[in-house]
Formats: C-alpha cells, structure tokens, sequence
C-alpha cells in the first residue's frame, strides 16, 4: 500500500467509525440539525494530526531541521504549513521560512515549454545550485543573506535581510518541487522532513461514487479566487487541464517521498463549497466554453446539503476551509 493510499484507507476507517461514511449518510447528519457537532469533530481531527506531524518534526530536529512542503492546487497547504509550524512551537520549536519561489533563475535564464511561453513550473527554472549552497549554510549554522526574485524585474535582489538557525530553530519552505529530491541534490537527504498535502477523501452517494478529489480541489479553487481575486469561475474551470497537467508532471511523481501524507479534507467541505460555487457555477453561461464542466460540478452538487449561515459562523478562523471561503485568522 502506497503512503497515499494509506492515507486515504485511515480516513476511511475514521469516517466509517464515526458513523458517516458515505454522502447519504452526511446529509442525515446535517439534516439532524449536527452540522455545528460535525465541524468541531471535524477540526479537533485535524489539530489533532497538525500535532502529530510537528511531534515527528520535533522527534527529528537532530537531524532534520528542514521541513519540505508540497502538494496539488487548493489542498490548503498554506493553512497546514501555518498550522503544522503553530504545533512546532508548541513543543518548544521556532520555526522560520523562505519561499522557494526566491530562488528562481534570472527571467533571462528560465527555460521555455512546447509552445514556447516561459515555463515557471519545471524544476530548470529553478537556480539549484544557489538554494543548496544556501540551504547547507543555514544547516550548518552559518548566515546567509535571504534572496527575494523580483518578479517584476525578473532578477533575484537582496535588501540586507539575514537569516541564520539557531538550535531550537526549524526551517519551513513549501513549493511545488518540494518533495524532488533533484530540488536538493547537494543536502543530505537525512537532513530534511518532507511533507506531502492534499484534499484525499471521497465518498460515495447513493447510486454514483464521486471519487473525485480533482473536482473538489476545483470547487475550493473556484470559491477562493472568485473571493480574493475577482477570478471568475469560467477562467479557473478552463484554466484548470494545464493545473493538472503540471501537477502530473512535478507534483505527483513524488509523493511518495514524502515522510507523512497529510489529509486535508474535512467532512463537511461539500457543504460548505455547495453554498459558495453553485451560485458562481450558475451564472456560467451556456455559450461558455466552460459550461459543461461547470454543469458537472452542478449536477453533483444537488446531491449535497448545503450549510446554513449560522452553520458557517462556527467554522473556527483557524480552519483550513477558511483558506478558501474567507474569514481566516490563524494566529
């Protein structure tokens, strides 16, 4: 059994344990009035493996004191990180981070895809000879002076700021080639913790399986741009094949390096979604390139009970699910 599908199998057994392990079986749970029961079920389960993580952080700081993030689009790794490293101070941990994304190569030296657009995405775009001389600085407790790309220059700059680890210290850094060990080919592997994040569940409904968490990454994808950034449904619905395709190419290869799989999603995350996509979803106009998509992602939804707005009110600040919906106060 694969690291992934044994992820997936343990939130299987959980689900079954607390009685609610198919999509029918949900809805009965809302339509009982147990929504506001079920998300605070829901996140003291995902505190609960946030602390189990930072333990075997802190189990390995004597030797591994970088913690290496990865994972597909919307699977909240930005709330896990956040919250992983809230459990690492709780044991007595300081943890600090860099954005892999400052250690791009000059705009001049970034390769270009098939249709000749400059690819951001492969790991060439990457200066890696650059992060691991830094990276084995930092490790061996010396200081370096912190990069930050420009990218509107396209070039790496530095302001004077400085980084150096002390002994209590634990380096965070999250991107898409995290878990490629062709990221860090100059650091000794055993120095760093790898962390793979992502939306795993699925359950079945009725007479249909809806198995996909593509589909629900989607729908969290939807809802978040459409908040934050005015992005309309159509343009992520079309946008989404070349998600996948570079996921598939830099993201899924090697999840299985990963030391633990975190399990982002939450039993009450359709519902939630439900209230917020199927009125953008809706408005997708039948002339749209992207209606038969969002059609798909409509017609499953009827399947789903939607929270109400005083049900929403109780999804804690600190949620993930309020990376997507809003709302979000982690600290």
């Amino acid at each position: 059994m694969t690291k992934i599908e044994a992820a997936r199998q343990e939130y299987a057994d959980w689900c079954s344990a607390i009685g609610i392990d198919t999509l029918d079986k949900l809805n009965e749970t809302l339509a009982a009035g147990k929504a506001v029961e079920l998300i605070n079920l829901c996140e003291a389960r995902q505190e609960r493996k946030y602390a189990e993580i930072a333990n075997q952080i802190y189990w390995k700081r004597g030797v591994a004191r970088l913690v290496m993030m990865s994972g597909p689009s919307s699977s909240g790794k930005t709330s896990s990180s956040l919250r992983i490293a809230q459990q690492c101070r709780v044991l007595g941990l300081s943890p600090k981070v860099i954005e892999l994304d400052n250690y791009f190569l000059d705009r001049e030296f970034t390769p270009v895809d098939e249709n000749g657009e400059l690819d951001f995405e492969c790991l060439e775009a990457m200066d890696v000879k650059f992060l691991n001389a830094q990276l084995n600085d930092l490790l061996d407790g010396r200081e370096i002076q912190v990069p930050r790309f420009d990218f509107k220059s396209g070039h790496r700059v530095f302001d004077g700021t400085t980084m150096k680890l002390g002994p209590d210290d634990i380096l965070f850094m999250e991107g898409i080639h995290a878990l490629n060990p062709d990221l860090t080919p100059s650091v000794d592997q055993k120095r760093i913790f790898r962390v793979y994040i992502s939306a795993l569940s699925a359950l079945p409904g009725g007479e249909k399986v809806h198995n996909s968490t593509t589909d629900k990454r989607l729908l969290r994808r939807i809802v978040r741009d459409n908040r934050a950034r005015g992005i309309l449904p159509e343009d992520n619905i079309l946008r989404w094949p070349s998600v996948r395709r570079g996921e598939t190419r830099n993201i899924f290869p090697f999840e299985e390096n990963a030391d633990v799989v975190f399990n982002s999603s939450t039993l009450y995350d359709l519902p939630v979604l439900k209230y917020y996509a199927e009125p953008l979803l809706k408005k997708v106009k039948p002339s749209s390139e992207a209606y038969e998509k969002a059609s798909a992602l409509l017609e499953f939804l009827t399947r789903v009970t939607a929270l109400t707005d005083d049900e929403i009110s109780a999804i804690p600040p600190t949620s993930i699910m309020r990376e997507f919906i809003g709302g979000q106060r982690l600290f």
